[in-house]
């Protein structure tokens, strides 16, 4: 593994352990086992770095909430949308150090364009991913209006469940309570 490569895994570390915003570049550089000045060289600045490091963890957790998604028999809607809350709520609940630091990235994403800019490409992403893996659909089959309409509604639900959960986790909700919401948002009982 190369300098870049180290730098990457110590930023993902340290986001573990510190979240976001305590990070310095000196934690990173110690993690990574490599010098101050390499983060500089390879990634031009610690928020670059971080950057990566987070989209990096999101990009692992979009593959691991593909595999915690239901079988195609599930044919009852809200049954399946309860199994897929279910399951993407274990894969995010799983690390909520990382959980915590996505969230304390979107404060810094006010005071950084670039962050701001990186964070609204990665959720446009997020919501085509989240349409396809929560309808069983291959992502290039979502169309921009499922994107902007589905994708945007699971994207707020996720955060304010993961919202939630970081500060009560006791009392935030399961995949099976959000689905017995929307059985009563829709007629359907409750």
């Amino acid at each position: 593994m190369g300098n870049r490569e180290d730098l990457l895994g110590g930023a993902v570390r340290c986001l573990r352990e510190k979240g976001y915003a305590q990070i310095t570049a000196r934690d990173i550089a110690s993690a990574a086992g490599t010098s101050l000045a390499a983060i500089g060289y390879h990634f031009g600045s610690k928020e670059a770095l971080l950057n990566a490091a987070l989209f990096e963890v999101m990009d692992s957790w979009g593959a691991e909430f593909a595999t915690a998604m239901p079988d195609d028999d599930v044919s009852d809607p809200i049954e399946r949308f309860a199994t897929a809350w279910t399951g993407l709520l274990e894969v995010a609940t799983r690390q909520p150090e990382l959980a915590a630091a996505s969230f304390e990235s979107f404060l810094q994403a006010r005071r950084s364009p670039e962050l701001r800019a990186q964070l609204a490409a990665g959720q446009e992403e997020g919501r085509r991913g989240l349409v396809a893996v929560i309808q069983g659909i291959d992502e290039a089959d979502v169309t921009d209006e499922q994107s902007r309409t589905l994708g945007s509604f699971y994207s707020a639900l996720l955060s304010g469940v993961l919202g939630q959960w970081l500060i009560d986790p006791d009392r935030a909700p399961s995949g099976r309570d959000l689905a017995e919401a929307l059985r009563a948002v829709t007629g359907g009982g409750g």
